[in-house]
């Protein structure tokens, strides 16, 4: 993966753009298409208390809400913290969106105040994809876009 490039094309397409969902648009197609690993790239939105909704995504149809208290993108956003899972199946009680699903990354995203807005979640057909690099990246890119929002 090219970070170097892929974190110039986002900042320069995110440029004085403030609105959230258009900034999520942006960043899930970008990155969704940046690498051949990622089978499904999205942004869950916390909407309410203890709940994620579906917001702009890349891939096939995604679940429409996951509670905090399930799943992978449930775990990142109760801890606030990464889930790298190079095996879907052997995590505890985790959502089949899509049967495709083998492993998974999720980041959580924050606004420029610290308040957890969505988690990131990338998801791809293949064996343990997702690197400590991919973490360090994406997550700096989403800071760089999310916290000026």
């Amino acid at each position: 993966m090219d970070y170097p490039t892929l974190t110039a094309t986002i900042d320069s397409l995110t440029l004085g753009e403030r609105d959230q969902i258009a900034l999520m648009a942006t960043v899930a197609c970008e990155v969704y298409h940046a690498d051949p690993r990622f089978d499904w790239v999205g942004f869950y939105r916390v909407t309410e208390p203890e709940v994620l909704k579906i917001g702009p995504y890349q891939g096939g149809h995604g679940c429409l809400v996951i509670p905090f208290s399930r799943g992978v993108c449930g775990a990142c956003a109760r801890s606030r913290a990464p889930q790298l899972v190079a095996d879907v199946n052997a995590f505890p009680d985790h959502i089949a969106c899509s049967s495709s699903t083998v492993s998974e990354l999720v980041l959580p995203v924050f606004d420029a105040s610290g308040r957890l807005i969505a988690v990131f979640d990338i998801d791809s057909d293949q064996p343990a994809a997702f690197t400590e690099e991919d973490v360090t990246e994406l997550t700096a890119i989403l800071a760089r876009v999310f916290e000026k929002a």
